[in-house]
């Protein structure tokens, strides 16, 4: 519940909200579809388990951490691939990457033969999982393949809202979308923080500074710097407000990731003795190439 106070004597105002970030990725994938149109494949009754867990003394779970559901959004048909961040830490292993990777593919085949599929993955994820290892990397590499073929068709939204956040092959991944929603708690980066200060040390970087770590790789600062698109509250309706938003934009003539010369010359003007959150904010958030749209912000979060 959300409260704003008007000014003189009035009555506060009392805005409801529904928390995207508390919900599980069953019901993420439910509120992004349109009400009445989700159909869940491969749910928890068909007992598609990891083969690999039980071998290690791990409790499967029934759908691997990832939920696939079909719909629509905005009258279109749709898929949703949302990752569980209560299972393994939403961790990719082979049964839960095919599942999304198999997915995005059949979504490409419809869009080869005329039938447009809006996609959307909700990522919450540290990235492979490590009981997995190379499964859990092949298949990451299967999601990302995927992605690059089907957004020559129809944009690929990502949503990272969730305070897992989103790292590893995944963040990859998510990098691919044609479009990233995100909010202030969402957090995008290669490797997570624990994992920094682990291997550089507490020098390089201290993963108990909650303000600095959401400075360098939280959503408000992905997007001023243009590597996301959409900065949105923890508002599922507002989610899906940007999740509609980003297709109604179509598919953009360049995709950021084939900006490579673009970003080159961006990252040639860091200067690593100096380079700082509100530095990159400046470089990369006035320096924006024409082939993309201005950042969405939405005027309640700012």
């Amino acid at each position: 519940m959300h409260t704003s106070t008007c000014s003189g004597n009035a009555a506060p105002t009392f805005v409801a909200r529904q928390s995207f970030i508390e919900l599980t990725a069953r019901e993420r994938a439910r509120h992004l579809l349109d009400p009445g149109t989700f159909r869940e494949l491969l749910g928890p009754f068909d007992r598609l388990t990891s083969p690999w867990l039980p071998l290690q003394g791990i409790v499967c779970q029934a759908d691997d951490g990832a939920v696939i559901a079909r719909g629509t959004i905005g009258g279109e048909p749709a898929v949703v691939c949302a990752i569980e961040s209560a299972f393994q830490g939403g961790s990719i292993g082979e049964v839960s990457g095919s599942k999304i990777a198999a997915a995005l593919e059949l979504a490409r085949r419809d869009c080869e033969r005329g039938k447009i599929v809006r996609p959307v993955i909700v990522f919450e994820t540290g990235g492979v999982r490590l009981q997995e290892a190379n499964l859990g990397l092949a298949v990451i590499a299967e999601i990302q393949a995927a992605i690059v073929a089907l957004r020559r068709y129809v944009p690929v939204v990502g949503v990272i809202a969730g305070m897992v956040g989103c790292f590893g092959g995944m963040s990859l991944a998510a990098a691919l979308c044609t479009r990233l929603v995100m909010t202030r708690q969402g957090r995008l980066g290669m490797n997570g923080p624990e994992v920094i200060e682990q291997e550089a040390g507490i020098d390089e970087l201290d993963a108990s500074d909650r303000r600095r770590i959401w400075e360098l790789i939280g959503g408000e600062q992905r997007v001023a710097t243009g590597l996301a698109d959409h900065l949105v509250e923890d508002d599922a309706e507002a989610i899906c407000a940007a999740v509609g938003a980003s297709f109604s934009a179509g598919v953009p003539a360049v995709h950021r990731t084939e900006a490579v010369d673009h970003y080159l010359a961006l990252l040639a003007d860091v200067d690593p003795q100096t380079i700082s959150p509100a530095s990159m904010r400046t470089l990369f958030g006035t320096a924006r190439s024409d082939q993309y749209e201005p950042a969405a912000i939405d005027q309640e979060s700012q």
